[in-house]
């Protein structure tokens, strides 16, 4: 598994953030029981990069916590079973599958930390399990989606141990 991580800001997590983000992202894949070795990128920035970026892909003009980037195209969410048949999603070099990258704003995970009354690692670890969730094709623009993906978050978190 390859990870990528891109540090923008001057402001520090106080622990180790990318070992908790590997630990996150291969319980999301051993969860949604991907049979692949991937290749993820993950950035983290500030709210004013964030909102830039939010603003450029979804003509959305706020920071927002998390964007999620998918490489992947599903026909059902999780379903990595027609995946093989577009061999520019694996990597020439590793084989590994490319399944996206993750934006997350440094200031968003201390500020929903507060505001939620849990620790900056749990707010971290949720927003890292929800973006993966959407890497691998979930959505919760409907109803029905979004419950599906909080029950997968809700379980995801529990497996991780990282409670509000």
């Amino acid at each position: 598994m390859t990870f990528h991580f891109e540090y923008e800001v001057e402001k520090k997590f106080p622990f180790d953030y990318e070992a908790l983000i590997k630990r996150v992202v291969e319980q999301v894949l051993d969860y949604e029981k991907c049979p692949y070795e991937v290749e993820v990128n993950i950035v983290i920035t500030d709210d004013e990069e964030i909102r830039q970026v939010n603003e450029e892909y979804r003509e959305i003009d706020r920071a927002t916590d998390v964007l999620s980037f998918p490489m992947v195209s599903y026909d059902t969410p999780g379903d990595f079973s027609k995946v093989e048949e577009d061999e520019m999603l694996f990597h020439p070099e590793t084989g590994e599958l490319m399944l996206g990258d993750i934006m997350l704003s440094i200031d968003k995970v201390y500020a929903q930390a507060e505001e939620y009354g849990h620790s900056v690692e749990r707010e971290l670890g949720f927003l890292v399990a929800h973006s993966m969730l959407h890497l691998c094709g979930y959505d919760h623009m409907e109803e029905e989606e979004r419950a599906v993906m909080e029950e997968k978050q809700r379980e995801i978190m529990d497996l991780l141990q990282l409670y509000r």
